[in-house]
């Protein structure tokens, strides 16, 4: 099934991203990471996330952990969300701690580092393979159905029935 047509509640998000609910909350609503598939209207609704929003939530989280801060990555997450997240896999985020510079290729890598000063980047194509693993072991629902999918990976799935079988 294509992931485009599976959404994840906020706690199973949370998990993939390495997050807290209280942060998910409150990024979705100060406007830094909304919910692309379904927001929440009002009491009792739940959000749904895209697996592109989870991947967006876990850059976040990185970038909060290096110390920029919440305004830059803003900045960084307004830039992404423009250019439609496309090729996100093969991104590399790079940060002085005080800007978010997006390079998509090794030169572009190479003249950043050449400025002297301390900057770490982040692979985005890891962190997408991150989510794609911890979100496979995780409970997804169909978007068009609401269908809860329990570890909707295929190798997931064969390991299951071995164990039946033994």
């Amino acid at each position: 099934m294509a992931s485009e047509e599976i959404g994840y509640r906020g706690p199973t998000a949370c998990a993939a991203a390495g997050i807290t609910y209280r942060q998910l909350d409150y990024w979705a609503r100060t406007g830094l990471v909304e919910p692309s598939v379904r927001p929440a209207h009002g009491s009792g609704t739940q959000r749904l996330y895209s697996f592109r929003d989870v991947v967006v939530l876990k850059i976040v989280k990185r970038f909060l952990d290096t110390g920029v801060s919440l305004q830059n990555i803003r900045t960084a997450v307004q830039h992404l969300r423009e250019r439609g997240f496309s090729d996100l896999e093969r991104m590399t985020l790079m940060s002085d701690g005080a800007t978010v510079y997006e390079c998509t290729s090794p030169d572009e890598v190479h003249s950043l580092l050449q400025g002297g000063q301390g900057v770490f980047g982040i692979a985005v194509g890891v962190v997408w393979r991150d989510v794609e693993s911890a979100l496979s072991q995780l409970h997804g629902e169909r978007i068009d159905t609401g269908e809860t999918l329990v570890g909707h990976n295929p190798m997931d799935e064969l390991a299951r029935r071995r164990n039946k079988a033994v």
